[in-house]
Protein backbone atom coordinates (compact mmCIF):
# COMPACT_ATOMS: atom_id res chain seq x y z
CA UNK A 1 0.00 0.00 0.00
CA UNK A 2 2.72 2.83 1.42
CA UNK A 3 5.12 1.17 -1.36
CA UNK A 4 2.16 2.89 -4.58
CA UNK A 5 3.58 5.88 -3.89
CA UNK A 6 6.13 7.37 -6.12
CA UNK A 7 6.53 10.69 -4.69
CA UNK A 8 9.26 9.51 -2.45
CA UNK A 9 11.66 6.58 -2.04
CA UNK A 10 9.56 4.06 0.62
CA UNK A 11 11.63 2.05 2.93
CA UNK A 12 9.99 -0.91 4.55
CA UNK A 13 9.74 -0.80 7.93
CA UNK A 14 12.16 -3.14 9.89
CA UNK A 15 13.54 -3.57 13.21
CA UNK A 16 16.96 -1.45 14.13
CA UNK A 17 19.83 -3.03 16.07
CA UNK A 18 20.77 -0.40 19.00
CA UNK A 19 24.45 -1.45 18.93
CA UNK A 20 24.91 -0.51 15.05
CA UNK A 21 24.10 3.13 15.80
CA UNK A 22 26.43 5.64 15.94
CA UNK A 23 26.92 7.37 19.75
CA UNK A 24 25.55 10.48 20.61
CA UNK A 25 27.22 13.85 20.23
CA UNK A 26 28.09 15.40 23.70
CA UNK A 27 26.00 18.31 23.10
CA UNK A 28 22.66 16.02 22.70
CA UNK A 29 24.01 13.33 25.43
CA UNK A 30 23.85 16.72 27.84
CA UNK A 31 20.74 17.82 26.50
CA UNK A 32 19.35 14.51 26.77
CA UNK A 33 20.61 13.99 30.63
CA UNK A 34 19.22 16.78 31.62
CA UNK A 35 15.57 16.46 29.74
CA UNK A 36 15.99 12.99 31.47
CA UNK A 37 16.57 14.68 35.26
CA UNK A 38 13.73 17.39 34.78
CA UNK A 39 11.32 14.79 33.93
CA UNK A 40 12.32 12.34 36.43
CA UNK A 41 12.13 15.42 39.24
CA UNK A 42 8.42 16.18 37.82
CA UNK A 43 7.33 12.98 37.70
CA UNK A 44 8.07 11.76 41.51
CA UNK A 45 6.81 15.47 42.15
CA UNK A 46 3.50 14.43 40.87
CA UNK A 47 3.57 11.05 42.00
CA UNK A 48 3.71 11.45 45.30
CA UNK A 49 0.57 13.93 45.08
CA UNK A 50 -0.85 11.38 43.57
CA UNK A 51 0.17 8.77 45.79
CA UNK A 52 -0.76 11.37 48.86
CA UNK A 53 -4.49 11.22 48.15
CA UNK A 54 -5.45 7.75 49.26
CA UNK A 55 -3.10 8.47 52.40
CA UNK A 56 -4.95 11.32 53.21
CA UNK A 57 -8.18 9.38 52.59
CA UNK A 58 -7.13 7.20 55.36
CA UNK A 59 -5.61 9.26 57.67
CA UNK A 60 -7.91 12.43 57.37
CA UNK A 61 -10.98 11.13 56.50
CA UNK A 62 -13.43 13.53 58.43
CA UNK A 63 -11.33 16.09 56.30
CA UNK A 64 -11.28 14.64 52.97
CA UNK A 65 -14.77 13.36 52.60
CA UNK A 66 -16.22 17.16 54.02
CA UNK A 67 -18.61 18.58 51.54
CA UNK A 68 -16.44 22.18 49.82
CA UNK A 69 -19.42 23.26 47.50
CA UNK A 70 -21.63 21.26 45.05
CA UNK A 71 -21.57 18.46 47.18
CA UNK A 72 -17.81 17.87 45.96
CA UNK A 73 -15.44 16.89 48.72
CA UNK A 74 -12.24 17.85 49.01
CA UNK A 75 -11.07 14.36 47.93
CA UNK A 76 -12.12 14.79 44.46
CA UNK A 77 -11.32 18.42 44.49
CA UNK A 78 -7.13 17.60 45.14
CA UNK A 79 -7.93 14.55 42.40
CA UNK A 80 -9.65 16.62 39.69
CA UNK A 81 -9.43 20.21 39.82
CA UNK A 82 -5.66 20.52 41.69
CA UNK A 83 -4.28 17.18 39.65
CA UNK A 84 -5.11 18.74 36.28
CA UNK A 85 -3.49 22.40 37.04
CA UNK A 86 -0.45 20.42 38.53
CA UNK A 87 -0.31 18.53 35.19
CA UNK A 88 -0.39 21.94 32.84
CA UNK A 89 2.26 23.62 35.79
CA UNK A 90 4.53 20.79 35.91
CA UNK A 91 3.59 20.67 31.35
CA UNK A 92 4.86 24.52 31.62
CA UNK A 93 8.33 24.32 33.88
CA UNK A 94 9.38 21.49 31.81
CA UNK A 95 8.83 23.85 28.92
CA UNK A 96 10.31 26.50 30.58
CA UNK A 97 13.31 25.04 32.01
CA UNK A 98 13.85 23.29 28.33
CA UNK A 99 13.57 26.58 26.55
CA UNK A 100 15.87 28.13 29.40
CA UNK A 101 18.52 25.36 28.67
CA UNK A 102 17.97 25.82 25.19
CA UNK A 103 18.90 29.54 25.20
CA UNK A 104 21.74 28.68 27.57
CA UNK A 105 23.23 26.10 25.03
CA UNK A 106 23.35 28.20 22.18
CA UNK A 107 24.76 31.11 24.05
CA UNK A 108 27.48 28.69 25.02
CA UNK A 109 27.79 27.90 20.93
CA UNK A 110 28.02 31.61 19.75
CA UNK A 111 30.10 32.86 22.21
CA UNK A 112 32.71 29.64 21.49
CA UNK A 113 32.29 30.12 17.53
CA UNK A 114 32.85 34.38 18.07
CA UNK A 115 36.09 33.61 20.38
CA UNK A 116 37.31 31.57 17.21
CA UNK A 117 36.59 33.80 14.06
CA UNK A 118 38.69 36.73 16.70
CA UNK A 119 41.31 34.61 16.98
CA UNK A 120 41.86 33.91 13.64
Amino acid sequence: MAGEYSEYNYVAADTIDVSELEPLDPETKKIMKGEFRTGIKLTLFYYVFILSIPILNWFAEGFMFSRMWGGMTYSWFLTSVVAMAMAFIIAFIHTALYEKRLKNNQSDHSGTSSNKRSAV
